[in-house]
């Protein structure tokens, strides 16, 4: 912060110079306490009696040859224990999820997922109340109560992205689309 202020004020000096006397002379850098980002409750997982009734999703990461980070949307039935959502991207926003949901031709009657950013946004909180949809998240810490896509997930990883390196987003697509076709 004081580095920042003495460049702006046309000072030439090197950051870790800074923080080397800040240091020496015992003065303490004030940071501001982080928010706490409330986290979404914990609620018992609906049992599935029919199909596309609950859905468990998740996110995986998967690193392109090319160097880029990719996300990997999944989603199982847990029903019928089936693959029912697979879409990768380099980000996935509330936004984008809700555009990929929007476009399946079916919906399930609720979700199963954690507490990620992107599941516990008012975008998508207020889309899943529009839409009707109930959500449960799983403990924190807990993946094992989203087993059945975790376990797909470990699946997807050792029979699809660890055998092949992708170069780019869409070589990753098309590996993705024939696992989901096997």
């Amino acid at each position: 912060m004081i580095y920042k202020f003495m460049r702006k004020a046309g000072w030439r000096i090197n950051h870790k110079k800074v923080y080397r006397l800040y240091s020496r002379e015992g003065l303490k850098i004030r940071t501001k306490p982080r928010k706490k980002r409330k986290l979404a409750d914990s609620t018992p997982i609906p049992i599935p009696t029919q199909p596309n009734e609950v859905w468990a999703i998740d996110f995986l990461h998967e690193r392109t040859i090319d160097g880029r980070k990719a996300r990997i949307l999944s989603g199982v039935d847990l029903c019928t224990r089936e693959n029912v959502v697979l879409s990768a991207d380099y980000s996935i926003s509330s936004e984008r999820l809700i555009r990929f949901l929007e476009s399946l031709p079916a919906l399930p009657k609720s979700f199963v997922t954690d507490n990620g950013p992107e599941f516990t946004s008012r975008v998508f909180i207020n889309w899943l109340s529009k839409n009707n949809i109930g959500i449960s998240y799983i403990d924190l810490g807990k993946p094992t109560q989203n087993a059945f896509v975790e376990s797909f997930n470990g699946k997807l990883r050792s029979e699809c992205l660890q055998l092949s390196f992708c170069r780019d987003l869409n070589e990753l697509k098309n590996e993705l689309s024939k696992f989901q076709k096997d």
